[in-house]
């Protein structure tokens, strides 16, 4: 297995990523585990911060590193909380006091017109000043509500209702959560470009 540091100290995300990636050959350790602080991510754009991340922690760990950058875009709010969705409310991972102030934003917008993605930016740098970083995105459809359902997932699950399901993201079982979100559309077509490397 080849030893790939994911560019993050979020053990939630390192749940997601590893079963979609270790039958690829690849083994994920979390940037925390190795003791390297976050990158100060000062990017205007998803795949900005994510290369961010990604080139800290090549250079700090010497691994190949894969970053991703993520976060919960709503249509009523101009695209917020967007590129701060991790510390909407002030304090990074605070997910109940983010949520909390997202549906205080959204109080009073009726149901219709609360239309949301998820979005992921995956970075895979083979080292730090890799030219041809590998880059992959996803997006998953779906809208916030006004009360959070569910226990399961991090961040924002409990209140983004996927309306194809029925279910909020934190009521999905982690094997369909992997398929659909954001996340695992993003690892999928990672995988794709990996496969077409390969010899």
């Amino acid at each position: 297995m080849k030893k790939i540091v994911l560019a993050t100290s979020n053990r939630g995300k390192l749940a997601e990523m590893q079963p979609l990636l270790a039958d690829a050959g690849f083994e994920l350790v979390t940037q925390g585990e190795l003791g390297v602080p976050d990158a100060i991510e000062d990017g205007y754009t998803f795949i900005e911060n994510a290369l961010i991340k990604a080139r800290h922690a090549a250079a700090m760990t010497g691994l190949p590193a894969l970053a991703d950058d993520s976060g919960l875009i709503v249509d009523a709010l101009h695209g917020a909380p967007g590129l701060i969705s991790a510390h909407y409310a002030g304090v990074h991972g605070d997910a109940v006091a983010n949520i909390r102030k997202l549906l205080a934003e959204l109080r009073g917008i009726p149901e219709a017109q609360r239309g949301a993605r998820f979005i992921s930016v995956i970075v895979l740098l083979w080292h730090p000043h890799d030219p041809q970083p590998l880059i992959a995105e996803g997006l998953w459809e779906g809208r916030v509500l006004e009360t959070p359902r569910g226990d399961g997932g991090f961040g924002y699950d409990p209140v983004f209702f996927d309306p194809a399901l029925g279910l909020t993201a934190a009521q999905l079982p982690a094997e369909v959560k992997n398929r659909v979100s954001h996340r695992g559309r993003a690892l999928a077509l990672l995988r794709e470009k990996l496969a077409a490397l390969a010899p």
